[in-house]
């Protein structure tokens, strides 16, 4: 047996050659179906599909949603993700075992950032490889024509979850990702350059001065979830000079 995680960024026209060619050297694509009408699964099966390869669709096991925000908190959190994960393995261990050859995990973006299929895949005990993808940071500084950095300094790559700790611990130039709600009250000086859906039909980006456009960034992501039926975003977060 052996697997293959790649990276597929946001959808089939973010296949690299690199990519492509190992999709080539697969048996079939393992895929987490997270409901009936998933369309992240419906993007890896377009994938497959232009590759020949089926789509062994796996249930997602249920997580549990454990708010953060006290120490006690943050472990239930990292408790309720390591028992998530496991649960994962052991469905994909079945799958592996049962068909055996060579197996590839689509994976959104890259594999490097906010994803957890290598340490899944680390625990299955099998030989496997990696190939990068495009990122969400990357597309977002191509879509607003940015570097993500000023000249010799540093970005700091978080999630919303994190960013006030962050922010308080000194941080002045923030990528964030997986936000499941904007909290950017008190930094109406800060900049932003905001972008949801990014590499899709339905991409929307929204940039400036937090406290002039943060309206127009919560109406974006509004119609963003309201078109394509799910928001992923991310942004740039600068302090003022």
């Amino acid at each position: 047996m052996r697997v293959r995680v790649l990276g597929v960024g946001m959808g089939a026209h973010h296949v690299t050659a690199e990519v492509a060619e190992a999709l080539r050297t697969c048996d079939y694509v393992i895929a987490a179906a997270k409901s009936a009408d998933d369309d992240l699964l419906a993007a890896r099966r377009t994938i497959a599909d232009a590759y020949g390869l089926e789509v062994v669709a796996v249930p997602d096991p249920e997580r549990d949603r454990v708010s953060t925000g006290s120490t006690n908190e943050d472990a239930a959190y990292q408790r309720a993700v390591a028992d998530w994960h496991e649960a994962r393995v052991a469905a994909y261990e079945t799958v592996l075992r049962e068909r055996g050859g060579t197996a590839a995990f689509l994976v959104w973006g890259d594999p490097s950032l906010y994803d957890s299929t290598i340490r899944i895949v680390e625990r299955l005990g099998v030989d496997y490889d990696v190939l990068p993808g495009i990122s969400a940071p990357q597309l977002l500084a191509a879509r607003h024509r940015i570097v993500l950095h000023g000249v010799g300094m540093a970005v700091h790559v978080t999630t919303a979850r994190r960013l006030r700790d962050d922010i308080a611990a000194g941080q002045t130039n923030l990528c964030v990702m997986l936000g499941a709600r904007l909290d950017l009250d008190g930094l109406d000086d800060w900049s932003i350059w905001w972008g949801a859906n990014l590499g899709t039909v339905d991409e929307v980006l929204v940039a400036g001065r937090v406290g002039d456009v943060l309206g127009a960034i919560e109406a974006a992501r509004a119609t963003a979830k309201e078109t394509a039926g799910w928001v992923m975003d991310v942004y740039l977060l600068r302090a003022p000079a």
